[in-house]
Order: C-alpha cells, then structure tokens, then sequence
C-alpha cells in the first residue's frame, strides 16, 4: 500500500550554485537590513534514482527516486517508511512552466503503483532499474526578518555518488529557495555567495550530473531545428513529433488531475496528428496512414468528452457570476450537474488510457515520430527541399474554406458555421505544419485562419450549451436558472455571428497567402 502525501509544483524560485569542495558558507545575516541567518540544521539523505536503462525518464525531464533521511545517533533512520519522489516537467504551454513533484509514502522499496501509472506512458514497457545512488550531507540555514518570517533558505549539498560501497564521484553545490514574497533578498543573497566563492548558477538536477551526458540527450521524440535547405521529409518528421510530445508531456499530468488544460493540449496533440496526417496524406502510405488516424480518432473522442464538458463548465461558470445573487444557489447546482458529469467522463478517460490500446497507440506515435510511414514509391520526393513540395499541400485545405463560406446562404445555419469551423481549423494546421518550408507568411496565414476558428468556436461553444441547458433535467428553480443563462448564451451566439465574416474578410483578403500555389498533388 502506498499514500499520496504531496502533489505540489516545484517552487520556481530556487536556484542552485555550483561549488568547490574547499567552499564554506559565509554569515549571511545582513544581507538586507533586518535579515538574520538562523541556526544551521544538518541531515543526511541517502537516495537511489530509478530509470529505465537507456534513461528514458531523465532524457525527457523526468526523475524518479526513493530516499529515507538518517536521523539520530550513528546516522540509522528510525522510519519503517519509504519515501518516492516522481518529479516531472514543466508543460510547455503554461506562460509560466513549473515542474511538479508527487511524493508517496509506501511500505516497501517497490515503486508504488501509483507512481509507475504515472510514468507508464514514457516506459512503455522497458523495466525500471536502479541507475544512481547518491549519499547527501545537507547543511541548511533559513533566513528570517525581524518578525521571525522565514524569507529563504540556503542548502549547502555535498553529493558522494555510490558505485556499491565506493565512491565513484563527489560534487557540491548550494541551492537558494526563497519563499513568496521575499524576492528582494536573491540578489543579495546569491551576491554574498558568489564572494565567498559560490560559482555560476547551474540548474543540473542531481542525479544528472551523476548519470553523465547520456541523461542530457534528447528524448524519444525529438523536434530538431531544421536546416535551410530542409527536406519534405524533414517538416514532415518534425511536425508528427512535435504533436506527440504534446500527448506524452501531458499524459502523468492528465492523470494527476486538476488543470483542465492538461485534457486541452494532449486533445490538441492528437488533432494536429490527424491534421498532418491529412495534408502530408500525399507523401504518405495510405493503409499506415488511414489505420493511425483512426486510432488518434479515438483517443481523441476520449479526450474530448472530458473537455467539451469543461468549457461547458467554465463557459456557464462566468455567466452565473452575472446572474443576480437570489439565483446562486440554483446556478450553484446546475454547474455541480456539469461537474459531476466531467467526473464520471474523466474516469472514462482514465480507463482508456490504462489500456493496452492506449499503450499500443502510444508506441506507434513515438515509432511515426522517427520514422513515419512514407510512400516508398516516390522516394525522391521525400527528398526534394521542402519548400518546393509542401506549400502546395495546404491548397486543398484553403479551397475547401473558400468553397465553403462561398456556398453559405445569407443566414447560414449553426451546423453551416460549424463546418466552416472545421475546415478554417484544417487549414491553420495545414499552414502551421508547413510553415518551417514557407517561413513567416505561412505562420501569420495560420494565425488568421485561428482568429476566424476562434470566432466559429465561440459560436459553437455557445450553441453546444444553449443545447445543454434546454436539455438539463432540473427543478423548476434551476430550470429558471438555465432559461436566464440560456438568454444570455442565445445573445453571445448573436454577437459571434456578426464578427465572424470580418475574421474571414481579413484572411480571404490577406497578402501573406501568396505562398500558397497550384500544383499537382497526388
């Protein structure tokens, strides 16, 4: 049996200096006026990473340790607990990225089942392994004012890494937290280390730095920067890995919960992969082809459910907080409907992706990143300089945007304006991908095509929760509620139909979409 005791970000405000063996820490009390160093306080941590043998976890960000703290006379640690750290990256895209540590008390030296659900999806199937174990004195010294608030912390580390009983390597380094708030003290703070000797900063994690080079190399799935004469088959390989890192990175996030946006950009993965799919279709072979966007179908669907009903949720969530406060508590029960619906589609969620399809899936997402499945009948295409192949792929998503809002009546209907959503989506993933062979024309067409899908989406977003709320099965009270958010959601699909023909005016009439020209595809 294992216990969850903490699942918290990584605080971002520590750093850590590198230092000699010979470094001693200076007084810190005065760094500020008012700032005082407390007493010092020494333990000693013996922990051993595990990983798989290639260092499949450390390469994409990732550790995963076990450690239990010396205490006492003769260093001999009184706890029958065993402690797992799982530390994971930042998601790339929050505008302010913050690694994330899930710490589990067990009862063993196994990893607990709750920690390798998490790290499944990187593993896919090698075995964990112990790869480092490191022996940490640790000499600390909070900071405090003259209230007694703790304002930071310095960590003196000294690191022995253990090949059995022998050391094999020592190193040192001195890490500053500081706690919220208490910004002014890290400058100087890290001045007075750095005049005792402390070095640049390094933000090497521990066991990095003992594994070697090989924990910094690239992940499974790796997005290179491409040259200037970049091949078709080089923006193709690009594109599908980038979308597979966005399902991977997100993938222990989903199941640890509690940020819609996790469910948002792994949906947002699987998208672009049968975006590409389509419009790089031409290069490549149509059974391997046809057989991924089916399976991404799917996973897709699944993500979807759950996050459809949390811009449900969040959408109606903003409206009630206009409602007049005699009607909270019936709105209050109406979003607690949506709630528990997410709840029961997130189990759902979980489930599939605890599958060996899911598991399945995943394996042929990292092989199609390195190696996707080309037309071995047109090799020499694959070949050519992307810009001479590509452009011409995102023509086809173009003209069926133009043929479309062209075939629009005056009063096009909602399901209409939902097809052209699709389509102006299509082609913002069609530019986007072929952007790295066009260059910045390409990327600002894919931004046009996104404020008009933005625009369609509001629209339908709107549509889909008028439709919820005719639906709901409420008491009367909350069926009032849900005819006044109902009233405000019909006035919001009003106003998005005005402003979506402007979105489509300034993307039908751009200059940067000269790029895009006839040719022959296949």
């Amino acid at each position: 049996m294992s216990e969850r005791v903490s699942s918290v970000p990584a605080s971002p405000e520590r750093q850590k200096l590198s230092a000699s063996p010979t470094f001693a820490l200076p007084d810190l009390s005065g760094i500020v006026e008012g700032v005082t160093a407390g007493q010092q306080e020494r333990a000693h941590l013996d922990t051993t990473y595990f990983d798989t043998r290639d260092l499949r976890l450390a390469r994409w960000g990732l550790s995963l340790k076990y450690s239990r703290p010396h205490g006492g006379k003769g260093g001999r640690t009184h706890s029958t607990r065993h402690e797992w750290t799982l530390k994971l990256a930042g998601a790339a895209n929050r505008s302010q990225p913050t690694d994330r540590e899930i710490t589990f008390q067990a009862s063993s030296r196994r990893p607990p089942e709750e920690v390798m659900s998490l790290v499944r999806a990187y593993l896919r199937g090698a075995p964990l392994e112990q790869v480092a174990r490191l022996s940490t004195r640790c000499l600390r010294v909070p900071l405090s004012d003259g209230s007694g608030r703790e304002l930071a912390e310095v960590v003196d580390d000294e690191v022995s890494v253990l090949d059995g009983r022998r050391v094999a390597a020592r190193f040192r380094e001195v890490e500053v937290g500081l706690k919220p708030g208490s910004y002014e003290v890290l400058a100087p703070l890290l001045a007075r280390l750095r005049e005792a000797g402390a070095g640049s900063p390094d933000p090497t994690p521990k066991h990095v730095r003992a594994l070697g080079p090989a924990a910094l190399g690239e992940p499974d799935v790796a997005v290179h920067e491409l040259p200037a004469d970049a091949t078709a088959a080089d923006v193709v390989r690009n594109a599908i890995a980038a979308a597979v890192q966005l399902v991977l990175r997100h993938d222990p996030l989903i199941r640890i919960g509690g940020d819609p946006e996790d469910v948002h950009q792994a949906r947002v993965g699987t998208r672009r992969l049968r975006s590409h799919l389509r419009t790089f279709r031409p290069l490549l072979d149509r059974d391997w082809t046809e057989s991924l966007r089916g399976e991404l179908g799917w996973l897709a669907g699944e993500l979807g459910t759950v996050r459809d009903r949390e811009v449900l949720l969040e959408r109606l969530r903003r409206l009630a907080a206009t409602l007049p406060a005699a009607d909270a508590r019936a709105a209050a029960g109406l979003l607690g409907q949506i709630a528990t619906s997410i709840e029961s589609a997130r189990g759902r969620l979980l489930e599939a992706m605890s599958s060996q399809r899911y598991f399945d899936l995943l394996d042929r997402l990292v092989v199609a990143a390195a190696q996707p499945g080309f037309d071995e009948t047109q090799p020499d295409r694959m070949g050519t300089p992307a810009g001479q192949v590509l452009p011409a792929l995102a023509l086809r998503p173009w003209r069926d945007l133009r043929r479309a809002v062209g075939q629009l009546p005056k009063k096009p209907s909602d399901e209409e304006l939902h097809q052209v959503r699709i389509l102006a989506k299509r082609l913002r993933y069609a530019s986007e991908a072929v952007s790295p062979a066009v260059g910045p024309d390409a990327a600002r067409f894919a931004k046009l095509a996104a404020a008009l899908q933005t625009e369609l989406g509001e629209h339908q977003d709107s549509i889909t929760a008028q439709a919820w709320l005719r639906n709901a099965v409420t008491s009367r009270r909350r069926a009032f509620v849900a005819g006044e958010l109902c009233a405000l959601e019909v006035a919001r699909a009003a106003e998005a139909r005005e402003r979506w023909p402007a979105a489509w005016a300034r993307l039908n009439r751009a200059r940067t979409r000269a790029w895009l020209r006839p040719a022959a595809v296949a």
